[in-house]
């Protein structure tokens, strides 16, 4: 395991299992650790500077957000996703966006959408300077505050969850520079429909915008797996 690939994140607020998960989720996603490595207790705990108890702790929680799999006696192993786990979740994310979205278009403030308008303003800078993880992560916060403004607590939470599962394969998908122009038309037809109030319009255009991400993430898998 290179030393060079991630650090413990410290953070003197948080647990030192929490701080520990962070770290580690963060290297699943980013892609410093790979699908199908091996995660060994004492090996981690060495490089993080921690005991073990931990990191046991933090690879738990990895694995209640199907980012490990804790194998009896052999210890952690990244997940990966099949084609079929990444339709099944785009399913469910293609029905939340949806639903958020109409709500959005009902209850965003002025307040809410004005600083929506300006997410999409960062985001098609970051896409100018090519930027990827900056790209990921202004797309995410532009999704994400639709979802606050749905008020609905239980949305919210699962929206996130799915979220951090489908990170990686965002990212590739945002390799493919042609699904860019798209993704920006997407997100004004969005901000187009919740300041008209037009709760259909913009149910219609998040689906629709979810069946694009879907198709572009599992081109993006299956390049990879010819690789």
């Amino acid at each position: 395991m290179a030393d060079t690939r991630f650090h413990i994140n410290s953070n003197e607020y948080l647990p030192l299992r929490d701080v520990v998960f962070n770290t580690l989720r963060d290297a699943i996603l980013t892609g410093k650790l790979v699908p199908g490595e091996r995660l060994m207790e004492n090996q981690l705990a060495e490089k993080l500077g921690v005991s073990r108890t931990p990191v046991r702790e933090a690879l738990r929680m990895l694995e209640l957000e199907n980012l490990v799999e804790l194998v009896p006696r052999k210890g952690a192993q990244v997940l990966d996703m099949s084609e079929k786990d990444i339709i099944d979740i785009l399913e469910i994310r293609s029905a939340l966006e949806g639903l958020a979205t109409g709500l959005a278009c009902k209850k965003m403030s002025a307040e809410g959408l004005v600083e929506l308008k300006a997410l999409e303003e960062k985001f098609e800078q970051a896409i100018a300077d090519k930027v990827l993880e900056d790209i990921a992560d202004l797309d995410e916060q532009f999704h994400h505050l639709i979802f606050a403004s749905t008020e609905n607590d239980k949305l919210i939470q699962i929206s996130k969850n799915l979220q951090i599962q489908l990170y990686r394969y965002r990212m590739a998908h945002l390799k493919l520079d042609s699904s860019i122009p798209a993704i920006i038309a997407h997100h004004k037809g969005i901000i187009r429909a919740i300041e008209n109030h037009d709760a259909e319009e913009g149910t219609t255009m998040a689906q629709g915008h979810i069946k694009y991400h879907t198709e572009f993430i599992l081109r993006a898998v299956r390049n990879r797996e010819t690789k």
